[in-house]
């Protein structure tokens, strides 16, 4: 399969590992587009997601922060993915343990997701009275209570704008057969209804 998409990105001209390399660079201010962050913002609010909370274990103890940019990325390898802002201050206790736990949360745990929302430069303690177990392959925390959680080495890290791309490949999992999960959407958790 790898081979076959090789042949359709050279077929198309589009670099592949053997075409020259091009570095990366910056977007400069010329080729942004006038798209106001508020609009982006907006208009991005109505695609619904699920919310999670990454959480590793590093020499410090627990870290972890809410996240709703996360997906499933490759079947083989089992490879998920998350975006993070640069300017967050758990990412890089993330970066150094090298492994995270992705723990769904349930349409219940909207206060957890607000408890791990808040910068981790304020000092508050975001794993205070916060039920946890080790994650089998990683140690890193598994949350109590929630629906789904994968478990996952850091694969790469990519640059994506203010955020950085990382992809984990998937060393363990597991899931409730009963749970609905939180939903986000324009700015407000919500629930699943069929």
């Amino acid at each position: 399969m790898a081979a076959s998409a090789v042949r359709y990105l050279r077929s198309v001209g589009a670099p592949t590992a053997s075409a020259p390399y091009r570095p990366l660079r910056a977007v400069r201010d010329d080729e942004r587009l006038p798209v106001d962050p508020a609009e982006f913002r907006r208009v991005l609010g109505h695609f619904a997601s699920g919310v999670t909370v990454v959480a590793a274990y590093d020499d410090e103890g627990p870290a972890g922060f809410a996240c709703q940019s996360f997906a499933s990325l490759s079947l083989d390898p089992p490879l998920v993915a998350f975006m993070v802002a640069r300017t967050s201050s758990t990412w890089p206790r993330i970066a150094r343990a090298g492994a995270f736990c992705v723990n769904v949360l349930g349409a219940d745990q909207a206060g957890l997701c607000g408890a791990f929302a808040v910068s981790a430069a304020t000092g508050a303690d975001k794993f205070a009275g916060v039920a946890y177990e080790a994650a089998p392959a990683t140690g890193s925390p598994r949350l109590a209570g929630v629906p789904a959680w994968v478990d996952c080495v850091v694969h790469a890290v990519h640059t994506g704008g203010d955020h950085l791309i990382v992809v984990g490949r998937v060393e363990a999992l597991g899931a409730s057969e009963d749970g609905d999960p939180l939903l986000f959407h324009r700015g407000r958790f919500g629930q699943f209804r069929p």
